[in-house]
């Protein structure tokens, strides 16, 4: 199943966090750090004083106070190198691809077969068709309406709103302005300005023209009100949108 196999990437995708917290083979602790860097600072100020980059009273004065900071840590306990830890921290990273698997177990289909990406393309062409189909239906039935009549701007509505699915915002917006012929709607007027802005790909005189009466008509709450302001605020004055 698919799901054992994304717990077993998950498991491989840990592995090499859990490497890092293994104990370090011959690891210094924190007191054996610090007595070591005292140690080399006492070098460096014997080579300066031999080099002639310090006078004898600064050598003096500095390797009293490196040796009293030597004698201060090597009076403090060594503390753990942290391999107690490592523990509660190993726990956790076993415990994640189990809590994953143990979510997905509970929201998800671990039972339902995989649809292959063969079925998928078959179905979404299948789709397209009866969506077409449909479109060619309305536009029979539209055809038999008085263009002036309630059904007919109905069937105009449904059909800017498939050919919209299939991607032709220009039929799209065709159908829809028909309906606004017959009947202004600010909601429907937005839907057409943008069906012909996206047509066209840039906000066109008519398009801007359809946004300004949705926009005066529509309520102050409109949830398309801010995208038909951004697209008159994008257009140039004298001119057609910004690309």
């Amino acid at each position: 199943m698919i799901w054992l196999g994304a717990l077993l990437l998950a498991v491989v995708a840990l592995v090499p966090l859990a490497l890092t917290l293994r104990p370090t083979i011959g690891a210094r602790g924190r007191k054996e750090a610090a007595l070591a860097l005292h140690r080399a600072q006492l070098v460096e100020i014997d080579r300066d004083l031999a080099d002639g980059r310090i006078a004898s009273s600064e050598h003096t004065g500095a390797r009293l106070e490196v040796e009293r900071r030597l004698l201060g840590a090597a009076g403090v306990p060594d503390r753990p190198s942290g391999r107690a830890a490592r523990g509660p921290i190993l726990a956790a990273l076993a415990m994640l691809p189990l809590a994953a698997a143990l979510l997905y177990l509970t929201g998800g289909s671990p039972t339902m077969p995989a649809m292959p990406l063969k079925s998928r393309i078959v179905a979404a062409e299948q789709n397209v068709r009866e969506e077409a189909e449909m479109i060619a239906r309305l536009r029979a039935v539209i055809g038999t309406l008085d263009p002036r009549s309630e059904k007919a701007r109905e069937g105009y509505v449904l059909l800017g709103g498939a050919e919209a699915r299939l991607g032709n915002m220009e039929g799209a917006a065709a159908a829809w302005k028909v309906a606004l012929a017959a009947r202004f709607e600010p909601t429907l007027a937005a839907e057409a300005a943008e069906a012909t802005t996206e047509a066209n790909g840039s906000v066109t005189e008519e398009a801007a023209g359809l946004f300004r009466r949705a926009l005066a008509a529509a309520p102050q709450d409109a949830p398309w009100r801010t995208m038909a302001e951004r697209r008159l605020a994008d257009r140039p004055a004298g001119g057609t949108a910004r690309q």
